[in-house]
């Protein structure tokens, strides 16, 4: 019988070598990671207020006001009060932070390229659909990444 793979280990041996070269390429945008999963949740949904971005990312706020304090710092993001509540900031990205956002993108596409460059358009298909598959039975939104909650 042969052995069965060592699935669960073999993700994380690539999930930290991913993590790490993605936390390289935007370092050389000036951003961390998660620098770019809060712009990328701003920039599709443009007005968000604070306190949904830290449901959304599943922190508090105080870890909200410290990460959007620096994206505003950085000319990334900007904070209004809300026209319909004046307790809530909706925030969206400045002319820097869409800049930033373009060049993420293409960071993000040369990076999911290097990933996958040993296996088939097919085999990255299939792999796309039982992680996605994987992923949904664990709970997690696709959109957020989980090291929001622990860090």
């Amino acid at each position: 019988m042969k052995p069965r793979p060592r699935i669960a280990f073999l993700l994380t041996q690539l999930g930290t070598v991913a993590a790490r070269r993605f936390a390289e390429r935007v370092g050389e945008l000036g951003i961390t990671p998660a620098d770019a999963g809060a712009l990328r949740i701003i920039a599709f949904s443009p007005g968000i207020s604070q306190r949904d971005l830290a449901e959304r990312l599943g922190v508090g706020p105080s870890r909200i006001v410290a990460l959007m304090d620096r994206l505003t710092a950085a000319d990334l993001v900007v904070r209004r009060r809300s026209a319909t509540d004046r307790r809530n900031h909706e925030l969206a990205l400045t002319e820097h932070g869409q800049r930033t956002m373009a060049a993420l993108r293409e960071v993000g596409m040369a990076h999911e390229q290097d990933v996958t460059a040993a296996l088939t358009d097919a085999e990255v298909s299939e792999l796309g659909a039982l992680l996605t598959k994987l992923a949904a039975a664990a709970g997690l939104d696709p959109e957020v990444h989980p090291g929001y909650r622990s860090g």
